[in-house]
Order: structure tokens, then C-alpha cells, then sequence
């Protein structure tokens, strides 16, 4: 009886796609003039010579992809050839069709041509495996078709497109390899992605639990930015449809190669604005949005980087559902067979070479959780100042906003335990961050040298007091998701509802409120404006008064020496915010960095600490109050809070 269960699960595994099943057609490789043609009797990939575009994903005999297509049902390549740009700028997704690298291999058009090659021939391994190659070169002229490049091309790096396609498998694997040599100039990248324009059937978007919902063409609802979510937590998201039981996802198996670490918010699907309205599904990995990231490469800087491999995944099933568990469950299996064995000839090394970093991280501190929540580790590159070009200023460049490097996190175990597989040989700062305790840990100088474990032992953490607490609003967690209304933070006019639901503004009670109720999770100038309304991809242009948070709070006695007011600060629109004790100004938090979260929905951009010290002489026995004030400005010019605590050095 055991036996024939075997042999059934092992039949399901290949009929649903896993490898290695010989019973699967095998994979064959054909190419004319201008395709390669990939196809092993599951799916049929259609990869552009000229450019690296996949211009065509077959699956159940359907066309996946918004692509054009001859009477014959042929990718039309004359109305829509790679790369075209009809709009007289390099624009993107709006230029393009089908499925694209945001930086293809062609570069601007009429220059140097692509090379395209075989990087694995099926015809030698059994029909195991294909690959095919588009690669251009950067020397002399500049790469890139994303959001803001000019015609003539944005990024002076060389760039190699690869598809690659296994036997039994329900879907193609691309990535992208950029190298800079050292004598190529400083150059700085825009938004990158790789992008897949769908066909109009797909009409139901699943990118996480809470924005998995109906989609079809008719539905505009006007911002695309409420379908942002973290992508570190997301690593399956697409599309399917409820007409043809199908779907489409991208399948991110490592998140070694994105920017921005595990609390990254990015765009992972939405429909496409033009008048097409195509479901787009998008796999950032360099963007702008929430703080953005960067990737900036100095003159006499040899620069590689791998963005992938990654899988186009495609499935089928009764539901919507049934479709995204499924494809669920497939990032779970791409995940164990991280890194991949079959990638050859770039700087990608393999599991032997890759190492394992471990340790326990113990915190020294009385007020601390006694098992984590939510433990974050990983290794990254050390924050660097960012090459910039003569005159501009200096950027310090930390984890959040590296794009540049490789990041390597995982999810620890509740008493402080970790492992964080595949990391490459280098140099690294090891990070910890963790629900309910404020700040980050940080370790410099960090060595894992190739194929060769790494025990860092246990790590004492003791996060940073400068006094003795005598108050606290919030979860040091790095979002707003405990504060009132946070639920709804995709509601684009959630800002403006603040003045509805507290017309005298906020005063909290410590010992006597709840921030769960009583603090509105958006610090936002109070609107004043009954027409006001929310523009997409602009937020609320309306004005507002000030809006003043008061926190009361009572002392035992008058208090001596000097008072610091630490704050945690997750999304940021407004540049300074003044702080009053007991009605004398204590100071002001100033020249803070604006994110783009309140305009985009968000409830988390990049997260920073600031702190204001004052004279503790301005706080007495008995009730105080301390003001936060927004100033009067743009709705949007606010502020996202973290986590505040009032410290007492005596």
C-alpha cells in the first residue's frame, strides 16, 4: 500500500510540474532570424534575438502575454518589434508588450546590435535543460528603457538577458546579469524591473492575502499604488483568470538580488494605465518608491551583479485560490533548490561555494520581550557613501536603500536563534532587528569566506537607553500597523478622514489611553477642505491647519537633568515637526527625509531614529503635556510614526 501511494505522489509531482520526471516531453531548442523558440511540451517561450524580450509564453495552447499576434498567431514583430519606443522617449511598460527587462540588451535603437547565443543546448544533456542569451555592451553608449531614461539609453553597464527553460516544468526561469568594467564611466541606474504585460483574460490579481481580489478590465479605480505590499513577505504573485482557470506569477526563489531588505514595500502587480489596460506583474528589484533604493557605479568601479534567476510560473485550477496557493506552494520549492546548479559563466557561485552564517542573538536588556515575536538577521553589504557625480552631495547608502549589493535575511527563532543559508563569500555588517525593541544591532566586519561555515557564536545586543523610560507610545516594529485606522492605510482618502474623527485633534492620556484608539496612525495637517480629494499617484493636494498631538502624562516629582524624546519614524512627508512641553518650545525635529508613504498608501518607508533633548526643568510634578506639532501645509506633508519614548538621564 505504501509503495502505490509513492508512485501516485511521485505521478502527481509530475504532472503538476516538478522536474526530473522522464516521462515529460523533452525540452527542444529551434530558432530563425529573429526568435528562439523554447518549448518541452508544457509551455512554449519565444525569446527576442534583438533585444531579450520574451515576446511570447504559450500555456494550454493560450497566449499569456499581451503580445501581438500575425494571422498565423505569430508574435507580430513589425507592429510591435522589442524595444520599440513609439512614444519618442524610453518610457518602459508603456512601450512595450509582452514580457521585458526594463534594461534589455539592445540599447538605443539603430546602435550596436545584441549577441545572442546558446547557453545551454538541449541537444546535449537530453532534453533536460535549455538556455538562451541576449547580451549587449554598454562601451560607448548607455542601456535602459525604465521610467525617466532618456532616449538615448540611462545606465553604462553591460547587460546579458537569459531564459531558461527545464524539462516538466510549468514556467521559464530569466535573470539578468549587469557587469560595469572598470573603464566605463560613473554611471547611476533609474527604476528597473522586469515587467510581463498579460493577456486581457486574466482578471483576478493575487500579490498578498489582503489584495487578492477581483480585477477586471472595467475596474479603474484610479491608483495603482494601494497594490503595494512588502515584497520580502510576497515571494509568489500574479495573476489568473476565472474564464480560463489559469494563471501567471512571478516566483522570486532568493531575495538575495532585490534592494531594500525585508521591509522593502514595492509594487508587484496592477493594471497597466494605458488604454489597453493590461494586467501587469512586476518584479522590481530598483525602484523609487517608499524611500527607493539605488544603485550608483563609480568610474574605475568593476560592478557585476545577478538579478535572478527567477521563475515565470505558470499553473492552472478551479479558483482563483486554488490557483495562488499552488503557486505558493511552488516558491517553496524554488526555495529549496536555491542557488541553482545550472547557472554557468557569470559571477553566481554554487551551493559549495555559498556558506551558512549562524548564531544567537541575546538581548541585554530587562525591558526586552522574553522570546521574540519577530527576529530579523541578515548580512549586507556596510553603508557606503554613494558615487555621485562632482559637486552633488554626499549620500550615505545603507541597507534600505542598496540596490547596488547582495542581502541575505532570514526570520530567526523565537529565542534568538539563526541560520542564514547561501551567502556569498565577502565582507558584511550583520544586522538584527526585532518587534518590540527599539533600534537595530549592528556588527562591522563580518567574513564568510567561500564554502566555509560561519558560527558567530552568541551576539549580546544591548539596545541603546540614554535614561530611565518614563513613557512609551507605540511597537517599536517598524510600521504604523498597531495605531488606530492603520487597517486602513490603502484608503487614499484615509488622511482626510482625520479631521472627521478628531475635530479637537489628539490628546493621549498615558496610563489612560490606547494607541490602538486613540492615535491616529497618520500625523497629518488637518483638513480643512469638505471638497478635498485624494489624486492618484499624487495623494490629497488640499491644505491644513497644524495639527497638534498632545501627550499628558504625570509625574511623581519635578524632575532634574535632561530628557530625551527618542522617535522611531517609519514614513515621512513633512520636513520639520516642533515639540512644546508644558507650552515652552523643546525643540524641533528638522530636515527629515521625505519617502512618498503618505501620498502611496503606505504604513512603512524607510525607518530612521531621531531624537530631541531637552531640558527636563520644562517638565513638573503632577500633569505635563507635551505637544507635537505638524505645521500647516499640503495634507500630504505629514508624518508615519513607529514609536515614541520619553527617557529621563538624571
Amino acid at each position: 500500500m505504501k509503495t502505490k501511494f509513492f508512485l501516485f505522489t511521485l505521478a502527481v509531482l509530475c504532472l503538476t510540474a516538478f522536474t526530473g520526471c522522464s516521462s515529460a516531453p523533452k525540452v527542444t531548442l529551434t530558432e530563425n532570424s529573429d526568435l528562439y523558440v523554447l518549448d518541452n511540451g508544457i509551455v512554449t517561450a519565444k525569446v527576442a534575438k534583438a533585444s531579450g524580450d520574451l515576446v511570447s509564453l504559450r500555456y494550454q495552447g493560450k497566449e499569456m502575454l499581451a503580445t501581438f499576434l500575425t494571422a498565423e498567431g505569430e508574435p507580430d514583430l513589425e507592429k510591435d518589434p522589442p524595444g520599440a519606443n513609439p512614444n519618442g522617449l524610453n518610457r518602459g511598460m508603456t512601450d512595450h508588450q509582452y514580457g521585458f527587462w526594463s534594461h534589455d540588451a539592445m540599447g538605443p535603437r539603430g546602435t550596436a546590435p545584441a549577441i545572442a547565443s546558446v547557453t545551454i543546448d538541449p541537444a546535449k544533456n537530453g532534453g533536460k535543460r535549455a538556455e538562451v542569451s541576449v547580451k549587449g555592451i554598454s562601451k560607448g553608449r548607455l542601456m535602459g528603457t525604465g521610467p525617466g531614461a532618456r532616449q538615448d539609453g540611462q545606465f553604462a553597464s553591460d547587460i546579458e538577458i537569459r531564459y531558461t527553460l527545464e524539462q516538466g516544468l510549468a514556467g521559464v526561469y530569466t535573470y539578468c546579469y549587469f557587469e560595469h568594467p572598470a573603464d566605463y564611466p560613473l554611471t547611476q541606474l533609474g527604476e528597473a524591473r522586469f515587467c510581463a504585460k498579460l493577456a486581457d483574460f486574466f482578471d483576478w490579481l493575487s500579490v498578498d492575502a489582503t489584495r487578492n481580489q477581483s480585477f477586471p478590465k472595467d475596474l479603474r479605480e484610479g491608483d495603482k499604488y494601494v497594490y503595494t505590499v512588502v515584497q520580502s513577505e510576497n515571494p509568489a504573485f500574479g495573476w489568473s483568470s476565472t474564464t480560463e482557470k489559469i494563471g501567471l506569477f512571478f516566483i522570486n526563489p532568493s531575495m538575495e538580488y532585490m534592494s531594500g531588505g525585508p521591509t522593502k514595500v514595492e509594487f508587484l502587480g496592477h493594471r497597466d494605465t494605458n488604454p489597453v489596460a493590461a494586467p501587469c506583474v512586476l518584479n522590481y528589484w530598483r525602484s523609487s518608491h517608499y524611500g527607493g533604493a539605488e544603485v550608483n557605479v563609480a568610474a574605475g568601479e568593476h560592478w557585476q551583479k545577478v538579478v535572478g534567476p527567477f521563475l515565470i510560473y505558470v499553473n492552472s485550477g478551479e479558483t482563483p485560490q486554488a490557483i495562488y496557493d499552488d503557486a505558493k506552494v511552488r516558491a517553496a520549492t524554488e526555495a529549496t533548490r536555491w542557488s541553482y546548479d545550472w547557472v554557468e559563466g557569470i559571477d553566481y557561485p554554487k551551493d559549495k561555494d555559498r556558506s551558512i552564517v549562524k548564531g544567537k542573538i541575546v538581548v541585554d536588556d530587562a525591558a526586552a520581550p522574553a522570546t521574540f515575536s519577530k527576529l530579523t538577521v541578515g548580512v549586507t553589504a556596510p553603508a557606503y557613501v554613494s558615487p555621485r557625480p562632482e559637486g552633488a552631495p554626499e549620500i550615505i547608502t545603507d541597507w534600505q536603500r542598496d540596490a547596488k549589493n547582495y542581502q541575505f535575511w532570514v526570520k530567526a527563532n523565537g529565542d534568538g536563534t539563526f541560520e542564514i543559508p547561501d551567502v556569498r563569500a565577502g565582507t558584511y555588517t550583520l544586522h538584527a532587528i526585532a518587534d518590540g525593541i527599539l533600534g537595530e544591532y549592528t556588527q562591522a566586519n563580518v567574513v564568510v569566506e567561500t564554502g566555509k561555515p560561519l558560527d558567530l557564536g552568541a551576539i549580546s545586543w544591548k539596545p541603546v537607553r540614554k535614561g530611565k523610560q518614563l513613557w512609551d507610545i507605540g511597537i517599536p516594529n517598524r510600521n504604523a500597523s498597531e495605531f488606530f485606522k492603520a487597517e486602513e492605510f490603502k484608503d487614499p482618502e484615509i488622511s482626510l478622514k482625520y479631521a472627521t474623527l478628531f475635530p479637537e485633534d489628539i490628546t493621549y492620556t498615558i496610563g489612560k489611553s490606547d494607541f490602538s484608539k486613540d492615535w491616529f496612525f497618520l500625523h497629518v495637517p488637518h483638513n480643512t477642505d469638505p471638497e478635498a480629494k485624494s489624486v492618484p499617484f499624487s495623494g490629497v493636494r488640499a491644505t491644513g491647519n497644524a495639527t497638534p498631538y498632545n501627550v499628558v502624562f504625570n509625574l511623581s516629582s519635578a524632575p532634574a537633568g535632561k530628557a530625551i524624546l527618542r522617535f522611531a519614524i517609519c514614513g515621512t512627508g513633512t520636513r520639520n515637526v516642533d515639540i512644546a512641553v508644558n507650552g515652552k518650545p523643546a525643540g524641533q525635529l528638522d530636515r527629515l527625509p521625505g519617502d512618498g508613504v503618505i501620498p502611496r498608501h503606505g504604513l512603512q518607508g524607510i525607518w530612521y531614529e531621531r531624537e530631541v533633548e531637552f531640558d527636563a526643568a520644562l517638565m513638573q510634578a503632577g500633569d505635563n503635556t507635551l505637544t507635537l506639532t505638524v505645521p500647516e501645509g499640503p495634507v500630504n506633508n505629514g508624518m508615519v510614526y513607529d514609536y515614541i519614548r520619553l527617557e529621563l538621564a538624571e
